[in-house]
């Protein structure tokens, strides 16, 4: 009997040598290395739980909070970056012809977490599932039934359960690996099965002391030819790591190696990964390929791009290992910063906001090799919306290179998005099958949608760029995420045993029980006869005829090669017209084929429905056989505005603000010469576009005339065409509404309306009629205690006196229904001038965010306060002031409580924003808000030697009013800074 053992080996980092450096401009070498010692064996699980040393884990334990997510210093500049408009690939998903995804073959919770976010990675085999989470992990048979309870990581890692295990399956080597965290020293640990059954077999256990200096946050893996290969999120020398595959394998002392990564542009939090081969295909030794994004929204990124760095590893002379200087390769606009670089992102129905995993290449970048070439896949999230508002996206890559240590090159790029009710899709996770398909599991949720977990993907021959699946259902959930953070990892990995079936494991919730849910599916067919049309590629819409060619792609999905395969279309429901395809198409192969019968499409301005399918007597799945398109025959004169690129909604808009629209040419015939015109509030600006706009093209149009958009008020801009026998004017014109908020609205105050007297708290502020109706009074502050109720005396010189009190409680320049602390009241009422007093009570709810925030008072005569506070009125007044929330009054003992905040503003509107203290030295928060309530900064600032210092760029950023905030969750101060 073969004699099976788990092996734990500790790594034993030996650094005999000193770190090496190179020039940025080349390869550079290894900057650490090391043995790792021979390993330790540990007993079976089966064994463990025999002799009684398995450590399970409680079912009832307690609830645990995960540690926080590590990141340094935010990048991110306000305004800088492109796109400025929507996702340019976006129109490309959105075209695609969809097909129907088949219901998951399996769908089981693997586990019930007591941590507050899971982490939830798995992996499956011939024969099992791995799942883990956490602290825990636990094995499953393919039917996902248990094989084991729920095994702490002490089973494996003796004396260390510090978390967020990551399983991986090495498929030329038939073994699973699980590894973790350590902090003593620093580094990660790693599980080996010896054999390929992980509930039978013993298991190698490795233990680094790479002693990093860093905690390595946030790993991810990847299996080489020549190694296992590591990225984490860490700001040390070392950035990524390779140890010895073949002799880990073996049980054997082993070695590892560490690298920088120059030039690496970061967003503070960052995660790169390696590509890792996700079959038993592996590529020659060396050219290990690790990828990242780099944003142009980033401080020292110029444009939107990948850097992909190549190791190659020198297992015979560690020393001469090496790793290249980054190359980069440029790729289609896209904006990855969510909220400033906030952890706080998309909503979901009934509860907060949900972290996307901004600046992540996601778990796993996936490498498989074909006859004739070889395919990296990888997908990050991204914003598709380029408007101020969000919607979140997945932006996904298939790089090719021709050989093993080739260079690589972008052969697709697409952007994902939920087609379904503006949900929001992010934490993806894609493999590749054998036969060239996708398969790509996500998460969804909106304000309006709990939590999803969905699959989708494409078929090899499908459209460039297009996921062609429709979304489909893995698991919903039924309660909402208590708190922000959603499954810090996803994993999806394919079944060895056929090469075409995905095993996708995510986190969602089930009666307000945060669960590990694992879906099974797949895109490629289980048939060994079956075959469709997958595209009508002709006609398509334009000039048509009463003799059009039918063209349509063929794809074969079955395992058998097929011939003299019959296909057929239909026009509208009518006649069936049938031939025979000769063509032979091997399994995964596909073909085009054009009808001798032609179609009538004649008729100008009509729309066909065009219906084609195959139909092969020995098909055993006819739902793929059809394919349906309509396609119109155009009208030769048809062309309209599709959007307005510029202005957008901001702060501090100018009255030389550029209009700049988008124009599409929805008929045949090219277009030029012809009238453009926008409608600003009623005034009517009329050009001519000289350039030529082909059919189904869109061209960027900027007036010569500039719009004025200075006023502080909503703005209403139509743009729309005038082509001579346009025979479509429905779809000439658009229409929007710009907003220019600087949030300090105007009112006229001189007959004696608004505050001559505000006193609350020890503001005793007499004044008169502020210059525009608007008072910045913000250096006059209160402390106002928690749960409190407060006198507020309010005088005016005009009755009829509307008045209405809020505080900025989370200090987002928006002044919400929820922020109001005083509600609507009436000084006066039909009196005319005078002196008028009233006294009412400011009411501080409990539970307010302690610290500082900006109190607005605002009047209005003869009418309630409007809704918005940045609404300016006829007759009235706003005033500002600073609100200094506290537990009691005179007895604050919070760090910060007695320190100021100082901004010093320099030229090109830059910033130093800076805070002395000795009573705290924890990392402080600082958020930047417009004045619409975005996000624009959310960062971390040290305590170097009693200061905090953050230097802050808005050289991008629109004029107007900002709010910053620095401080604590418990305690802030905060300041407004104006951006010129």
């Amino acid at each position: 009997m073969k004699k099976t053992f788990l092996l734990l080996i500790t790594f034993v980092l030996v650094f005999s040598l000193p770190k090496l450096h190179a020039q940025n401009d080349g390869p550079q070498k290894a900057s650490s290395f090391g043995k790792l010692q021979g390993p330790t064996i540990v007993p079976s699980i089966a064994q463990q739980i025999n002799d009684g040393t398995f450590k399970g884990v409680n079912p009832n334990k307690e609830i645990k909070e995960a540690p926080p997510k590590r990141r340094g210093a935010n990048m991110h500049i306000p305004g800088k970056g492109f796109p400025k408009g929507s996702d340019e690939l976006l129109q490309i998903q959105k075209s695609a012809n969809r097909h129907p995804g088949k219901e998951p073959s399996l769908v089981f919770d693997a586990a019930v977490s007591s941590y507050s976010v899971s982490d939830a990675t798995g992996a499956v085999g011939p024969n099992h599932f791995i799942g883990a989470w956490n602290t825990s992990f636990r094995i499953f048979d393919k039917d996902g039934n248990p094989l084991t309870d729920e095994a702490s990581l002490g089973t494996l890692f003796p004396g260390n359960t510090i978390g967020d295990p990551i399983v991986f399956y090495d498929a030329e080597a038939d073994r699973f690996v699980i590894t973790e965290f350590d902090s003593s020293p620093n580094g990660f640990n790693m599980a080996v099965c010896q054999g390929s059954d992980p509930v039978n077999d013993g298991w190698y256990i490795y233990t680094t002391g790479f002693g990093t200096g860093e905690f390595p946050d946030y790993t991810k893996f990847s299996v080489w030819s020549d190694g296992y290969y590591v990225t984490a999120n860490i700001g040390a020398t070392d950035r990524v790591f390779a140890v010895e595959r073949e002799e880990m394998l073996l049980g054997n002392e082993s070695q590892f190696v560490g690298f920088p990564l120059t030039g690496i542009t970061t967003s503070g939090f960052y995660s790169p990964q390696f590509f890792h081969v996700t079959d038993d295909n592996l590529p020659a030794a060396g050219n290990a390929t690790v990828v990242y994004l780099q944003d142009d929204a980033w401080s020292g990124v110029d444009e939107d791009h990948l850097k992909l760095w190549t190791v190659d590893v020198d297992w015979e002379t560690i020393d001469n290992s090496t790793i290249s200087a980054p190359v980069e390769i440029t790729t289609t606009p896209f904006i990855s910063v969510f909220d400033g670089g906030s952890f706080s992102n998309v909503p979901q129905l009934s509860g907060p906001d949900q972290d996307v995993l901004q600046a992540t290449i996601m778990n796993q970048a996936q490498f498989r090799k074909f006859a004739d070439h070889n395919s990296a896949i990888f997908n990050f999230v991204v914003d598709t919306d380029g408007s101020g508002e969000e919607m979140a996206g997945i932006r996904w890559f298939e790089l090719r290179q021709d050989n093993d240590g080739d260079p690589w090159t972008i052969y697709q790029e697409g952007t994902y998005t939920s087609l379904y009710e503006d949900k929001h899709a992010f934490s993806g996770s894609m493999a590749m099958d054998g036969m060239g398909n996708i398969g790509m599991g996500y998460t969804t949720c909106s304000e309006n949608h709990r939590i999803a977990i969905n699959y989708t993907g494409r078929y090899a021959a499908d459209p460039l760029g297009q996921m062609t699946v429709n979304e489909t259902l893995i698991a919903q959930s039924t309660s909402n995420n208590p708190g922000n953070r959603l499954a810090d990892y996803v994993q999806l990995s394919l079944d060895p045993a056929n090469d075409k079936t995905f095993w996708h494991i995510a986190e969602y919730f089930v009666n307000s029980q945060r669960t590990d849910v694992v879906g099974v599916f797949q895109i490629a067919s289980d048939f060994a006869n079956d075959v469709g049309v997958v595209n009508i590629d002709e006609p398509i819409d334009g000039e048509l005829s009463e003799a059009d060619t039918i063209k349509i792609t063929v794809f074969n999905f079955g395992e058998n090669e097929q011939f003299d395969t019959p296909v057929n279309y239909q026009v509208d429901g009518g006649a069936v017209v049938s031939e025979i395809m000769e063509d032979t198409l091997g399994s995964g192969e596909s073909a085009q084929y054009v009808f001798s019968t032609t179609a009538d499409l004649g008729n100008v301005g009509q729309s066909y429905q065009i219906t084609a399918f195959t139909s092969l007597d020995i098909d055993e799945f006819n739902d793929n056989d059809t394919i349906v398109k309509n396609v119109d025959y155009l009208f030769p004169n048809d062309i309209g505005v599709v959007a307005i690129s510029t202005p957008v909604s901001g702060v501090g808009l100018t009255a030389d603000e550029q209009v700049t629209v988008i124009i599409n040419n929805f008929g045949t015939a090219e277009q030029s010469d012809f009238d453009i015109s926008y409608d600003l509030d009623g005034n009517t600006v009329t050009e001519q576009v000289p350039d030529t706009v082909r059919w189904n093209d869109t061209i960027s149009y900027t007036f010569i005339q500039t719009g004025d958009f200075s006023a502080f008020d909503t703005h209403n801009l139509s743009a729309y065409t005038s082509l001579f026998e346009d025979t479509d004017n429905s779809n000439d014109t658009i229409t929007t509404e710009i907003e220019n908020s600087f949030c300090q609205p105007e009112a006229n105050c001189s007959d004696g309306d608004g505050f001559f007297l505000f006193q609350v708290g020890t503001i005793d502020n007499t004044t008169a009629c502020s210059p525009g109706g608007y008072g910045d009074y913000t250096d006059l502050s209160t402390e106002l205690a928690n749960n409190s109720i407060n006198d507020l005396t309010v005088t005016t010189h005009y009755g009829s006196q509307n008045v209405k009190v809020w505080i900025d409680f989370n200090d987002n320049f928006v002044f919400e229904n929820d922020e109001v602390v005083v509600e609507n009241f009436v000084i006066a009422p039909g009196s005319g001038s005078g002196i008028f007093t009233e006294v009412v009570d400011l009411i501080i709810p409990e539970g307010v965010n302690l610290g500082q925030h900006l109190m607005r008072a605002k009047s209005n005569y003869d009418s309630e306060v409007p809704e918005n506070a940045c609404e300016g009125t006829e007759y009235g007044e706003t005033e500002d002031y600073t609100a200094e929330l506290v537990l009691y009054i005179g007895v604050n003992d919070l760090p910060l409580a007695n320190t100021n905040m100082v901004i010093r503003s320099f030229a090109n509107n830059q910033f130093e924003i800076s805070m002395q203290t000795t009573e705290t030295d924890e990392t402080l928060i600082i958020n930047l808000h417009n004045v619409l309530g975005q996000k624009l900064v959310e960062n971390r600032v040290a305590n170097i030697n009693g200061r905090y210092t953050y230097n802050l760029d808005l050289s991008y950023a629109k004029p107007g009013a900002y709010i910053i905030r620095l401080g604590n969750a418990q305690y802030g101060k905060v300041q407004r800074i104006i951006v010129k």
